[in-house]
């Protein structure tokens, strides 16, 4: 789980370095394009592609959709944000994740997670610092709209996961996103200029070790362990800002952070949270 969050965040600083010169859906393309390949191979080893075709296709678009909307609004925040500030707004997914099981999948949730829900709002409100200078910024709200999308997309994933495969669910995921945000893209293409190629190389080699590592951490391990690893990405995000941007997040912002964190962990323990095998 470490290797696949260190992967994860060296993918999402490849990402950053397209964000000043391609728009948010193109640059979504080129992430869904780029994992295509290992998507690709993997169903084959892993079953077969016949199981492509037996899918509830009108959830899988659905998810489609939110998939797009959290990649793109991700890139955009990434032209404007630090990683480290990036991630500790969008810590708040298994927050949301645990709303939503609520609301749509009608579970029970005892008030200690509640009373987590509650602080771990907290803890974005001090991140985002709505009466300073925080980040309460278009930037910053497209990173809460992503991590609601991707919320939204694990739920799915536990309504799709009783009928419908992971890796059918992996692929028509990076399907959909390749061709829906290249459609939307296409009017504003802008060509790849060479020497940007490192980067979407770096995206391909990044995003697809980061996904077989995930993938493999919740196939062996208990999901209520290792899901709290993902956190790690803090510490990449800071290093990565450091040594790539030379810029370090306030200290405020790592304790939010920090509350956001613990308030997630014990939502994940306390309730087994299912976290999609899938990155933004």
């Amino acid at each position: 789980m470490i290797v696949a969050v260190g992967a994860l965040s060296l993918m999402d600083a490849c990402i950053k370095l397209l964000t000043p010169h391609y728009s948010p859906l193109q640059i979504s393309t080129i992430r869904g394009l780029s994992a295509l390949p290992f998507v690709v191979a993997w169903v084959g080893v892993r079953g077969g592609y016949r199981q492509l075709l037996h899918v509830r296709f009108s959830l899988h678009v659905v998810r489609g959709v939110l998939g797009i909307t959290a990649l793109a609004t991700f890139a955009y925040a990434l032209r404007h944000l630090p990683l480290a500030t990036a991630y500790s707004i969008f810590f708040v997914a298994p927050i949301i994740i645990t709303i939503l099981a609520v609301v749509v999948l009608k579970e029970r949730v005892e008030w200690t997670r509640w009373l987590a829900i509650a602080v771990g709002f907290c803890g974005v409100i001090v991140v985002l610092r709505p009466t300073t200078a925080g980040a309460l910024t278009i930037s910053g709200l497209a990173v809460l709209l992503g991590a609601a999308c991707y919320a939204s997309s694990a739920i799915l994933v536990r309504i799709l996961g009783r009928t419908d495969s992971t890796e059918s669910m992996m692929f028509w995921l990076m399907v959909l996103v390749a061709v829906g945000a290249g459609a939307l893209a296409l009017p504003d293409w802008r060509p790849i200029q060479p020497e940007d190629w490192r980067a979407i190389a770096g995206i391909a080699a990044f995003g697809s070790l980061g996904q077989f590592a995930l993938t493999e951490a919740f196939k062996i391990g208990e999901a209520s362990f290792i899901a709290p690893f993902e956190y790690t990405a803090l510490a990449w995000g800071v290093g990565l800002d450091w040594f790539v941007w030379k810029t370090i997040p306030a200290p405020i912002t790592l304790v939010g952070a920090f509350v956001i964190i613990v308030s997630g962990v014990y939502l994940v323990r306390r309730e087994r949270v299912h976290v999609e095998v899938e990155h933004p």
